[in-house]
Parts: structure tokens; sequence; C-alpha cells
């Protein structure tokens, strides 16, 4: 059965919550995913390391096997650029999930990954409680 397992980095106490199992389920289902929230430190050397790019993400997202993957999130870069997308900061991360899903998927930026950021954020928007689809949660704050 498809899980979330959700990995706080962060000195934040708490973290977006969010039907995140369920939303993995609709657009990968039968996956595992490992979501992890970091700061900007490890957010930016994970992009330098992986891509090449110096600078810090909002997110990351890629396949580890051929029915798991893993989505990290900043969230002190989510927090900065919430406004900007005209949302706020726990609407965006839910957003940025979707995003990075959509991308392990193998979508590519274009409208139709737009269209369907849009109608999926819709419709998980107002779910902002922890789904019992078998998603865990593990603080590791350093």
């Amino acid at each position: 059965m498809p899980s979330v397992s959700i990995k706080n980095l962060t000195r934040r106490k708490n973290v977006p919550r969010f039907a995140y199992a369920l939303i993995a389920k609709t657009i990968l289902p039968d996956w595992d995913i490992s979501l992890a929230f970091v700061s900007p430190v490890r957010a930016r050397a994970l992009n330098e390391r992986m891509r090449g790019k110096t600078y810090t993400p909002n997110v990351l997202s890629y396949a580890l096997g051929d029915q798991s993957g893993e989505i990290i999130i900043c969230l002190s870069e989510a927090k900065k650029q919430a406004a900007s997308y005209n949302m706020d900061e726990q609407t965006f991360v839910l957003y940025l999930f979707i995003h990075g899903a959509l991308h392990i998927k193998g979508w590519g930026h274009g409208d139709r990954m737009e269209e369907c950021e849009r109608n999926l954020l819709a419709k998980f928007a107002k779910k902002r409680v922890r789904s019992n689809l078998n998603e865990t949660t593990h603080s590791d704050r350093h």
C-alpha cells in the first residue's frame, strides 16, 4: 500500500498539515513518497549537488526507484515566495507538494501542468488535516 513519510529537518516545531497521502495517491497511485521539510542551507546544498544550481530552491523532487520518490520543500523559501504566487504560506506549501509530485510523474512545466496544479490545489486546499492513508511523521531537527 502506498504511503507518505514526512520528516521535519527544520527548527520549526510544526510543519504544514495536509492530506499528503491522499494527494500522492491521486497523482502517483501505488507510490511511496518521502516528504522532507528542510532549511535553506540544506536545500541549497542539495540543489547544488543534485542539479549543479547554486540558489536555494523552494522545492526539489525526484524518483528514487520504480515507485518511490522524494519531495523536499524549503519552508523558508515557501514563506518568502508565497505572496508572489498570491497564496498564503500554507497553501503555497501544498502547491509545492503537488508541483513536486507532478514532476516525479514525469510532467514538465507548461499549460497542462499548471491547469492540473490549479485543479488539485482547489480540491485539496481545504483538507488541511492529516490523512489516515499510511502517512507517518518523523521529527529529526538539527
